[in-house]
């Protein structure tokens, strides 16, 4: 892709959308019981990003109209971006109850449960929205990636060509007042992406979508300030970075996350390289083939290469604990590396985490225009630790640790403070994160570090109210990087 083009038409911005809400409220006072008027102003606070607001009138009108597919669905859309997953899953079941025929309920509802693990089920959803419209691309590309989940590669390939073979350029709307920042957001078909919903305000920025395995090669880039490739895994998406390395060699503008310091990034490349850095613990890790640990001989090739027990398995390509177990014992080897997908799996050996009190410790660190950001610090009784499961919703204790980290990231001590920007440079990725723990030493001991790490705004209760000033100093953050990068373009050219 080379030059510029324009993109698909956007929708009207802010300001044109004003009277119109005003036009809806003074109708809404005569006649209260306008659904037409009800639903077009709940989807314009929606697209404000009002919530609550949007959130009243959604209620009201499924209230008087429970059926309501748009509704439905677009309520479910809103609470889920929340972080509402329990009344998404309610909201998007009650549109393909009611309206079984309609295949975005279908897709809604699949796509949700992927996200929550239950595949069988998103499968059944996708097919049924394929069997109402075998082109929907959405659910191409939704069962394209739980394929890849069930570690059947080929036909996830075939359903991301349907999903994205000519649909390659998105060009998402734009409410803001001002002239936007335009961004030029790189993404990969097959996942692996940086999760970005959180970090781009489309009340400043205006995105464009590309994705890099589908873009035509001789087509003009869309306009933009500067790029963003938020293709983040090295490991999955070789190919989509590959793709994205020639893109962003014919744009003029800044790159945030250069495709070259992203495929640095895979787990091994990293166990490799950060590894004899002053103060910081990396695990042994070798990749082997899964039919090795698997047979009689799998126990005596992983002690071949320096490994005992407990270890680790994991697949390729997976984040958020999928496909990563640990195995306890010889005995246990081949069962384990048996449920795994992927004819290639990662040995690692298990770095001991826990603290004083038996409890397993996860710090999170963001590194954004190359500061340090902390991001949470989770305790687990188990050792796969993530926020989301972790013990910290019934445990004051918890929270209280996780306060002192977010509030004051010298609180791990000055060793580790200096070992994560030892890593932070060797890692140089403008926008990427670090999850480790600390031992008694005070060394940070590795776990991984990339660029897909998870900012996720906390639950409105207010017993996730301190993390929140954390989560924005990151999102700022990471804003004020795209204003900053744009602005310098800008400026250069006059």
């Amino acid at each position: 892709m080379t030059g510029s083009a324009a993109a698909e038409p956007l929708p009207p911005p802010l300001p044109a959308r004003i009277p119109r809400l005003h036009a809806l409220d003074h109708l809404l006072e005569r006649a209260p019981d306008d659904d037409a008027a009800r639903f077009e102003r709940a989807s314009l606070l929606r697209e404000q990003g009002l919530f609550e607001e949007a959130k009243a009138d959604y209620l009201e009108l499924l209230r008087r109209k429970p059926d309501h597919s748009a509704a439905l669905n677009d309520f479910g859309t809103l609470v889920l971006k929340a972080g509402y997953c329990e009344a998404a899953r309610s909201l998007f079941g009650a549109a393909v109850r009611h309206h079984p025929d309609n295949p975005n309920g279908h897709v809604n509802l699949a796509n949700l449960l992927l996200l929550l693990g239950e595949f069988g089920a998103a499968r059944n959803h996708f097919e049924a929205a394929l069997r109402l419209d075998p082109g929907h691309i959405h659910a191409h590309r939704g069962i394209g990636n739980l394929l890849v989940e069930l570690g059947d590669e080929a036909n996830a390939r075939r359903s991301r060509d349907l999903g994205f073979k000519g649909h390659a350029v998105t060009a998402l709307p734009y409410r803001g007042h001002a002239a936007p920042i335009r961004v030029l957001l790189l993404v990969s078909a097959a996942g692996g992406n940086v999760p970005t919903g959180a970090l781009i305000d489309d009340r400043v920025f205006q995105t464009t979508v590309v994705v890099a395995e589908y873009a035509e090669p001789d087509a003009p880039l869309p306009p933009h300030d500067v790029v963003f490739n938020s293709i983040g895994d090295a490991d999955l998406c070789r190919e989509g970075l590959q793709a994205a390395l020639a893109i962003v060699a014919h744009s003029p503008r800044p790159v945030i996350n250069h495709p070259r310091a992203v495929l640095r990034s895979g787990r091994a490349a990293n166990a490799e390289r950060l590894r004899g850095l002053q103060d910081i613990v990396v695990p042994r890790m070798t990749t082997l083939r899964r039919e090795m640990l698997t047979g009689a001989q799998g126990a005596a090739a992983v002690a071949a290469y320096g490994f005992g027990f407990p270890l680790l398995l994991r697949s390729p390509g997976f984040h958020t604990g999928r496909h990563f177990v640990r195995v306890e014992t010889a005995g246990a080897l081949a069962a384990a590396a048996a449920t795994l997908p992927g004819e290639e799996l990662w040995v690692i050996e298990q770095l001991d985490a826990r603290d004083d009190a038996g409890m397993f410790r996860k710090y999170r660190v963001m590194i954004i225009d190359r500061q340090l950001y902390p991001l949470h610090l989770a305790l687990s009784r188990d050792w796969k630790v993530h926020y989301f499961t972790a013990d910290m919703a019934d445990r004051p204790d918890h929270r209280a640790l996780d306060a002192a980290f977010l509030q004051n990231i010298a609180s791990i001590g000055d060793k580790a403070v200096t070992a994560l920007e030892r890593l932070r440079d060797v890692l140089a990725l403008d926008y990427g994160g670090v999850d480790f723990a600390l031992n008694a030493a005070g060394e940070v001991l590795f776990f991984e570090a990339n660029a897909t790490m998870i900012v996720q705004p906390p639950l409105l209760d207010p017993k996730w109210s301190y993390r929140r000033p954390a989560v924005e100093a990151v999102l700022e953050a990471a804003a004020d990087m795209l204003r900053g990068r744009a602005t310098v373009i800008k400026q250069s050219q006059f």
